[in-house]
């Protein structure tokens, strides 16, 4: 029985290198506040318990604190595109199924015969697309975010961040603290100037960690030691360096 890690044992540790380019030094006035910057009160958080023998629920989890910690006040603004998308395509789907029975309802059978089918024909379209989207365009994204900010001129950043379970080994299939499943973080920063006219730093970086790192023996996440992961993490990817 592997042995599992309490609160008090579970520490924050270096994250994976950053690969990109820069065009600028990190210490220019441009660097932006990154999240460790900007502590989060103890108060402001609520306790999370989950099933810790679903890594569905621990990606969950995870991806939800993500969006909360990297959405805070002068970071960055979630973007809801790729869901926005998904719900569009989704509704227009439920009404035309919805017209389509009305009338295929109200009409006589024969009659209704060439609405129903084009309407049924809509339908699959529509639903069709909403799963290739999902599976092609959105993929793993669980984040994308974007922030202005001003130093002698106006700086955007965006930052997409696509997450998913690493299972374990199957060289060695026993769980145990050196072979769980992990989560992995991949994060694409870009940070232009002049309306995106001008590119300042490209970065991108790669990070994992097993999800006993995160949540204590009683399912109970540690929420500091998540936090400081995935903005060291952050951070680095920003300077374009390891964290």
């Amino acid at each position: 029985m592997p042995h599992k890690k309490t609160a008090k044992e579970l520490t924050p540790e270096p994250s994976a290198p950053v690969t990109g380019s820069r065009r600028g030094s990190s210490a220019s006035p441009e660097k932006p506040p990154g999240p460790l910057s900007i502590p989060v009160p103890a108060e402001e958080r609520d306790i999370i318990k989950v099933n810790t023998a679903s890594s569905t629920d621990l990606k969950n989890a995870c991806d939800d604190a993500l969006k909360r910690y990297l959405s805070r006040p002068n970071l960055f603004k979630q973007i809801h595109l790729h869901t926005d998308v998904r719900l569009t395509l989704g509704w227009a789907g439920v009404l035309v199924a919805g017209v389509t029975g009305l009338y295929g309802w109200k009409v006589e059978f024969e009659q209704s015969k060439p609405a129903v089918w084009a309407g049924f024909i809509i339908y699959v379209i529509l639903t069709s697309l909403q799963a290739l989207y999902a599976y092609f365009v959105e993929g793993d994204i669980v984040f994308v975010g974007r922030r202005k900010t001003f130093s002698k001129r106006i700086v955007t950043e965006r930052i997409t961040i696509s997450s998913r379970t690493l299972p374990v080994s199957t060289s060695s299939p026993q769980p145990s603290p050196t072979n769980a499943p992990s989560y992995s973080l991949n994060i694409t920063y870009v940070q232009s100037t002049s309306g995106g006219k001008s590119l300042l730093a490209k970065n991108r970086a790669q990070g994992s960690k097993e999800y006993s790192a995160f949540f204590d023996e009683k399912g109970a996440m540690v929420q500091e030691v998540f936090e400081t992961w995935v903005g060291g993490l952050v951070e680095g990817t920003m300077e374009g360096k390891a964290a």
